[in-house]
């Protein structure tokens, strides 16, 4: 098995999947089976970052995994101070998306980086804002008619249909997608993980 072989995805998600799939690193996917639960009194960086530590470290904990490095990962839409997770419902859905309606809001994604055989864990968190124009009652009942905001955060994909939304991001694309593309990479690479582009010094 090669070193890039042995990083393991610990999440179903497959944005994150693709993201990391698109840098042509290789990698494995084992589904994290953490709770994904808010603690009182978390900030959305120390949500984030738990969550991301505790979904690899679920993973790597199962011996039946191979498997060196296992990445985890946690996204989040933060309005006003309050923490906006998957909408429960259709009419969740349309209050969130009202609320973030014609007015800037922010993502946090978290990531962490078990290496197994060391025990080393490496995490961090990332925060974008993300700027919506004002959305009619039309708009925003289309757009959950779609159903793709139902397992989002926020009850929006940007890769998604609901680029429409978007007027502008202020950090990191990637990052409102699901996983913090440059920070991971630079991480598998310091580890010893992965090297992006191996054929050149």
């Amino acid at each position: 098995m090669s070193a890039a072989s042995q990083i393991v995805l610990a999440s179903a998600s497959p944005r994150r999947r693709d993201l990391l799939a698109q840098v042509g690193i290789a990698f494995s996917v084992e589904p994290s089976r953490a709770p994904e639960e808010l603690l009182p009194g978390e900030s959305p960086a120390e949500h984030v970052i738990r969550l991301s530590r505790e979904k690899a470290q679920d993973v790597a904990d199962r011996p039946e995994v191979a498997g060196r490095w296992f990445i985890g990962s946690d996204t989040i839409v933060v309005r006003d101070e309050q923490i906006l997770g998957k909408p429960a419902d259709r009419a969740e859905a349309a209050a969130m998306l009202r609320s973030l309606s014609g007015r800037s809001h922010q993502v946090w994604s978290g990531y962490a980086v078990i290496d197994r055989q060391s025990g080393t864990a490496v995490c961090g968190a990332v925060a974008t804002r993300v700027r919506f124009k004002e959305l009619t009652e039309a708009e925003i009942a289309g757009y959950i008619a779609t159903g793709e905001p139902m397992d989002k955060a926020g009850a929006y994909a940007i890769q998604g249909i609901g680029a429409f939304m978007v007027l502008g991001i202020e950090g990191s694309y990637t990052s409102v997608v699901g996983l913090p593309l440059c920070e991971v990479i630079e991480v598998l690479e310091r580890l010893g993980a992965a090297k992006l582009f191996a054929n050149h010094p």
